[in-house]
């Protein structure tokens, strides 16, 4: 279960909501996303690494003392960087670490808290102009756009500083969507209703140029991708915005800086040699479609369908807002998010 020492209705509830947004990919990819419920002065969040899919199953959550934290993040005590000092170690039998994101559940003060990467928002949220985006579609509802901060701290101050009293949702640039309600019921209605305004039509899957691509992985470390993700290789236009840099964390942390294309008559060696990257978990080849590493990690792969699945909401000319460099190296050399990482490659 949630590992909610005192199991209630409630805390039931929120686990089959997790499962349910864990399970769905165009909600979270993997890893990704995260829940919490306050509890008697203790904030249960979604421990780092864990699956919101697996919350009826394994314990997923960890207790965190809300007040503590809340008082060191007002002095800005580095400790809120982890919050791993503030965890309830008495509550905490399976020893978990929290969210990398914990603290910008601490300060929302609703009592559940979702967080997805749901690509409806990423389609918005992605673009540069994402504030006029979702003016007409979320209008009368009580949110607000938060420009894009490295999650953490960073983002739990960005957030800071454009809540209002009312704020129940939270769109956050380059990232995602955050609903905060008082029951689950009313955070599942309110997630559900704002990924239905958010919704953008998506284009078809193109299919591989099966021989194409099936020549360029004999005898590699590399394997045909899942049918939904040719659209990156096979849609210029998909191929081209792909190609331009990263745009959210999570494909930083799980598939790296951007993402790598082959040039024509390029062998899977050559398109590596050229990138200077010796085994990124996938390979685009415009005009035929796209290859995976065998042993990519399943985490990986849901990274890669993301990207496809926002590449086939987006027209060719939209304006996207790529994370810098320096973003993606904040992001890499994170101590937190390389212990997530360490987190997928260890097996089950």
């Amino acid at each position: 279960m949630m590992q909610l020492r005192e199991t209630s209705p409630e805390s039931l509830a929120l686990a089959a909501l997790a499962v349910r947004v864990g399970s769905d990919p165009s909600l979270v990819q993997g890893p990704g996303g995260n829940v919490s419920i306050k509890i008697d002065g203790v904030l249960w969040v979604k421990a780092s690494g864990t699956w919101l899919a697996e919350a009826e199953t394994r314990d997923i959550m960890v207790p965190v003392a809300l007040e503590p934290l809340l008082d060191a993040l007002k002095r800005n005590d580095p400790a809120c960087e982890t919050s791993v000092d503030f965890v309830r170690q008495d509550l905490n039998d399976n020893k978990l670490r929290p969210s990398i994101e914990t603290t910008m559940h601490a300060v929302l003060p609703q009592r559940i808290v979702v967080h997805v990467h749901c690509v409806e928002t990423l389609s918005h949220a992605v673009r540069s102009d994402v504030r006029d985006r979702v003016a007409a579609p979320l209008a009368g509802l009580p949110y607000v756009v938060v420009p894009y901060a490295r999650p953490g701290v960073p983002l739990t101050q960005a957030i800071v500083a454009e809540l209002k009293p009312d704020t129940t949702i939270l769109v956050l640039a380059n990232h995602g969507l955050v609903v905060a309600a008082d029951t689950v019921e009313e955070a599942d209605a309110l997630l559900t209703e704002v990924v239905r305004r958010l919704r953008v039509p998506k284009k078809p899957a193109s299919p591989a140029e099966d021989a194409t691509i099936a020549a360029l992985a004999e005898g590699t470390a590399y394997e045909i991708a899942d049918a939904a993700l040719h659209g990156l290789g096979v849609e210029a236009s998909a191929c081209r915005l792909a190609a331009g840099g990263s745009l959210y964390p999570d494909h930083v942390i799980f598939l790296g800086p951007s993402i790598i294309t082959s040039q024509p008559g390029e062998s899977v060696a050559e398109a590596l040699a050229r990138s200077g990257r010796t085994n990124p978990p996938m390979l685009v080849v415009p005009g035929a479609g796209v290859l995976f590493r065998k042993d990519a990690t399943p985490a990986m792969r849901a990274l890669g369908g993301c990207l496809a699945d926002v590449m086939s909401r987006l027209p060719a000319d939209a304006p996207l807002a790529y994370l810098t460099h320096d973003d993606e190296a904040a992001l890499l050399g994170w101590d937190a998010e390389k212990y997530r990482q360490a987190l997928d490659r260890t097996p089950a």
